[in-house]
């Protein structure tokens, strides 16, 4: 980024900014659909977002950063939990979502399914809304 690395207001959104995948960017550098951030009403950076398709891979690379090592060499028990992040986060309403969780957890679509009415199956027995 070419704007103010040390700002407080940089310093302070950087986390966030990385932990989505977007990339901060100076607001004179901004497109149209670049969000501008500003300071005491000065535009201080501005944030590229990231395509869904890219936002996926980082959220499994976090993932795989957070666990230490590659999802498909997880156990089962994890690669459960994992499914049910990924769930939350929205992973299986995008377009080839249960393929590509499926390819980085190293199991089938259908394994991924299964996980999936697993977590609906419990939630629906304790009388939970399953996620939408």
């Amino acid at each position: 980024m070419s704007g103010p690395p040390d700002h407080p207001f940089v310093t302070a959104v950087k986390p966030l900014v990385d932990a989505i995948g977007g990339e901060l960017i100076a607001p004179h550098e901004a497109r149209p659909d670049d969000v501008l951030l500003a300071w005491e009403g000065e535009n201080v950076l501005a944030v590229r977002l990231p395509q869904l398709s890219e936002s996926l891979d980082h959220i499994l690379a976090g993932l795989e950063r957070r666990h230490g090592m590659p999802l498909a060499e997880l156990d089962r028990r994890t690669k459960q939990s994992v499914v049910r992040i990924l769930e939350a986060r929205g992973a299986f309403s995008m377009r080839h979502g249960v393929e590509t969780v499926a390819s980085a957890l190293g199991v089938s679509r259908f394994t991924v399914y299964n996980y999936l009415n697993r977590e609906n199956a419990a939630s629906a027995a304790k009388g939970e809304q399953p996620p939408a």
